[in-house]
């Protein structure tokens, strides 16, 4: 068991750590108060191999691990939690779909472009009735001769304003439960008729991340876009989130560094009582207590994502790992905000939008109360 990166990795984490600080830092605040993702930043991500670092080279990919996956998701929401999100809904979301039940043939024609940077992707599975209870969707697909004609609508979706495809998820049998009835399609947001795209939803926090309501009307979708089997989409759908929870974990992991580490450099220089704040043992105490938890949660990401890459069992670590590091994030921030007082709650600093975005990371990809209903479910307490 060894608890350190090995020389790659610690290249490519030097490597994600150098383009946050010169590429995205500039740009965060801006994107924030803007409410909106500079598309020249996702371009150099794109250009960079970013959006495929866990997937074959053969398919275009970066062909590394899901670990080196983790240490770009941590040092891009250091930064910026936008970006962060905007990574992991299109690797862990939408790519491993397809990565993990397309056939040779969709692989080729819908993993490549989205791993070798010429196309972006989204996932939509939650809609305005269905969020955690994912048994409650609505929007369905028909079969007529060889095509699906989809109608419905899904909710917080994600790179939807820019993004090109989209495994959606539509109920093709609603005689059984949804889990039962679903059906996972690869849909072309751009290109398919019938297919609209809303305005960002104002939000709290990941401002700066495009999220959408996206509503079909009478989408007809080529058969040959059925990911999977017909009503396996909901096993397709739990599998995503499941690499999905690594992602939001090792995200809650850069939001809480990131802010206690501005916390950290402010409290140096900040003068109170004719001594610097990180001075007071109150001080140092309080910061040493949550940089533990934090060393804690990325300790726990990096084991869920070890897990999946030797093709272990990772469910439950995954769920452990968001549950815990989710919780880190939104304690961090709020005490990083604390530490620097009055200037904590300003906008001139980023900690005031660590703690906004920190809060979404116990929310989506399961809430923190489904993620103690994924681990209670995985000790066999009955």
């Amino acid at each position: 068991m060894d608890f350190k990166l090995d020389k790659a990795h610690q290249l490519q984490q030097q490597l994600f750590r150098n383009f946050a600080e010169t590429e995205i830092k500039p740009l965060a605040k801006d994107m924030d108060e803007a409410e909106a993702y500079d598309m020249e930043l996702l371009a150099k991500i794109q250009k960079c191999g970013f959006l495929g670092i866990p997937y074959a080279r053969e398919y275009g990919g970066a062909g590394s691990d899901t670990l080196a996956y983790t240490l770009c998701m941590e040092e891009m929401s250091k930064i910026d939690a936008s970006t962060g999100i905007m990574i992991s809904v299109h690797t862990s979301l939408c790519c491993s779909c397809i990565n993990n039940f397309g056939t040779e043939d969709q692989k080729q024609r819908f993993l490549r472009p989205l791993i070798d940077g010429s196309k972006v992707g989204c996932y939509g599975l939650t809609e305005p009735g269905a969020g955690s209870d994912v048994q409650g969707a609505q929007t369905t697909a028909v079969k007529d001769g060889d095509e699906w004609v989809i109608n419905g609508s899904k909710i917080f979706t994600t790179n939807s304003g820019f993004a090109d495809t989209c495994v959606l998820f539509a109920l093709t049998d609603r005689s059984v439960p949804a889990a039962k009835g679903m059906t996972a399609f690869i849909v072309d947001l751009k290109e398919m008729p019938g297919i609209s795209v809303s305005d960002n939803i104002e939000r709290m926090g990941i401002r700066a991340a495009s999220n959408c309501i996206v509503s079909y009307e009478n989408v007809r979708v080529p058969a040959d876009r059925v990911l999977g089997q017909v009503g396996k989409g909901f096993k397709i759908a739990m599998a995503a989130l499941d690499c999905g929870r690594i992602g939001i974990a090792a995200q809650s992991v850069g939001i809480a560094q990131g802010a206690l580490d501005e916390a950290i450099k402010y409290a140096k220089e900040r003068k109170q009582f004719g001594k610097p704040v990180i001075a007071f043992q109150n001080s140092q105490f309080k910061v040493a207590e949550m940089q533990t938890k934090i060393d804690a949660a990325r300790l726990m990401t990096w084991r869920a994502a070890v897990a999946e890459d030797n093709h272990e069992t990772f469910g439950p670590l995954a769920a452990m790992a968001k549950l815990f590091a989710s919780d880190v994030a939104n304690e961090v921030t709020r005490y990083a905000v604390q530490l620097m007082g009055g200037y904590g709650y300003c906008r001139e600093y980023p900690v005031e939008r660590a703690m906004r975005d920190a809060k979404i990371t116990e929310i989506y990809e399961g809430t923190s109360e489904v993620m103690k209903m994924v681990i209670a479910g995985s000790m066999k307490l009955k």
